[in-house]
């Protein structure tokens, strides 16, 4: 919440669609061998309950919310406007 300014009752958006964010995600959780980065602002991505459910923990997904974590820091623009699919997710290029 510091990094982007945010206070308790702000509107926090999914990074990936802009939906209401309820979730944090561990890109790299602390099971997955994130310990020592576990709360990074790298490693935390804002997501709906659905999408952190759908993706939060697939091994194959982590580079590709990284990345796309990557570019909601530099920009605070999500990246789909409708709740993407795995492929989606998987081949989004910035």
């Amino acid at each position: 919440m510091d990094y982007f300014g945010y206070d308790l009752g702000d509107f926090i958006c999914c990074e990936l669609t802009g939906a209401r964010a309820v979730d944090i995600n561990h890109i790299d959780c602390k099971g997955m061998g994130g310990s020592k980065t576990k709360d990074n602002i790298e490693n935390l991505i804002a997501m709906t309950r659905q999408l952190h459910i759908d993706f939060g923990d697939i091994s194959e997904l982590k580079e590709p919310l990284r990345l796309i974590h990557k570019h909601f820091m530099e920009t605070r623009q999500p990246i789909f406007d409708h709740t993407p699919t795995r492929d989606e997710i998987l081949n989004w290029k910035s």
